[in-house]
């Protein structure tokens, strides 16, 4: 059974901008129940007083992430260096039963001053590759279905602490901060230590910048 509270918090699941703002206290709680109160009355089906809104406010337990504020700020100040690579260009093949082999090839004498990230999923690959070593991948996976390509990307990598994945909620600052800044991720690549994410080239000043700001924030 759906009640006040439970509907306060589904709309703040679905609006995780809005549920850091009510946890960092600068968002007016009369003027957000009053927005919200014609929504809850919708899920409810019967009419909502603003008051009972606002109690449900006040008495929502945020998320642990939001919670351990102290210790994720903690973990983003010591993030690790960050390094950009320009003049990439990514492949998607489906995978099939080939792949892999059409992928050993290329390792086969690859520059090692070039960059390079393979990523698989269940149905399709992904190569990323320095502009110098695309006619290699192209002879290589020549036989393979090629879903798409795209060029003029660089790739931003961070080191990440070690403790790193015990740290809920440190991905979602990272995202958050390119959400905010209205950067679009082409392609993100992760390793245990390591985040690296893809974008255009126009887009590399401004998320770098957006990067930097999370650990001297």
């Amino acid at each position: 059974m759906k009640t006040i509270a439970s509907c306060v918090e589904e709309i703040l699941i679905k609006q995780p901008f809005l549920e850091e703002a009510l946890f960092r206290n600068i968002i007016n709680f009369s003027a957000l129940s009053e927005e919200l109160q014609k929504p809850i009355s919708d899920m409810l089906r019967k009419p909502v007083k603003t008051g009972a809104i606002m109690m449900a406010l006040r008495r929502y337990n945020p998320p642990t992430h939001l919670r351990q504020s102290h210790q994720l700020k903690s973990v983003l100040k010591s993030l690790g260096d960050i390094t950009v690579r320009s003049n990439l260009v990514d492949y998607t093949f489906q995978n099939s039963n080939t792949l892999i082999e059409s992928h050993a090839k290329v390792l086969e004498n690859f520059n090692p001053r070039a960059f390079y990230g393979f990523s698989r999923g269940i149905y399709e690959s992904n190569i990323v590759v320095s502009t110098s070593e695309q006619q290699k991948v192209l002879d290589c996976f020549k036989d393979e279905n090629m879903i798409g390509s795209q060029d003029n990307l660089s790739a931003i990598s961070i080191r990440l602490p070690e403790n790193n994945s015990k740290i809920s909620g440190l991905y979602y600052q990272i995202f958050k901060r390119f959400a905010w800044e209205g950067i679009s991720l082409y392609e993100v690549i992760s390793t245990t230590n390591e985040f690296t994410v893809l974008v255009e080239n126009h887009l590399v000043d401004q998320a770098f910048s957006a990067i930097k700001s999370l650990n001297n924030g």
